[in-house]
């Protein structure tokens, strides 16, 4: 079984959100989950307006609750998808060789080669970025599901 994990920093804003999308692309064949850098949210639901968005595109992630990446999620996945620069270097700070590193990836390099675009932590901004950083992770799920079928 194919496992993808997404990661941003707190696990409830963008991870959650490309977590639920990229379910939605693909089959049971596949294992998606998600985690944040940081601790602030572990056992919280998706911010409010996370789950709003997701449930105006027809998802349903209220039910996902935020945990903590660990160095353990480099043996239990294939890929690890961050949201930003930030997230990448607290990611691979715990890796421990490079096949670690290589399963690490800045998830807008799907859509944009190389350029390393962070998706925007939409937490402090209103729902329109919220609506903009769906946009951009439903784009890059796309590109995920397709490369995986």
């Amino acid at each position: 079984m194919t496992k993808i994990l997404m990661v941003c920093l707190g696990n409830i804003c963008r991870s959650p959100l490309a977590e639920g999308i990229l379910k939605s692309k693909l089959s049971s064949e596949f294992k998606v989950d998600s985690a944040g850098t940081a601790n602030y949210h572990t056992g919280s639901q998706p911010d409010k307006r996370s789950i709003a968005v997701a449930r105006k595109h027809g998802l349903d992630i209220s039910n996902l609750r935020g945990r903590q990446f660990t160095i353990h999620d480099f043996d239990t996945f294939n890929f690890i998808y961050v949201m930003d620069e930030s997230n990448y270097q607290n990611v691979i700070n715990l890796a421990r060789n490079q096949e670690d590193i290589d399963k690490v990836e800045m998830i807008l390099n799907l859509v944009y080669p190389d350029k390393n675009y962070d998706v925007p932590d939409p937490y402090y901004g209103g729902n329109q970025g919220f609506e903009n950083v769906y946009n951009m992770l439903d784009e890059a799920c796309s590109k995920i599901a397709d490369n995986l079928s």
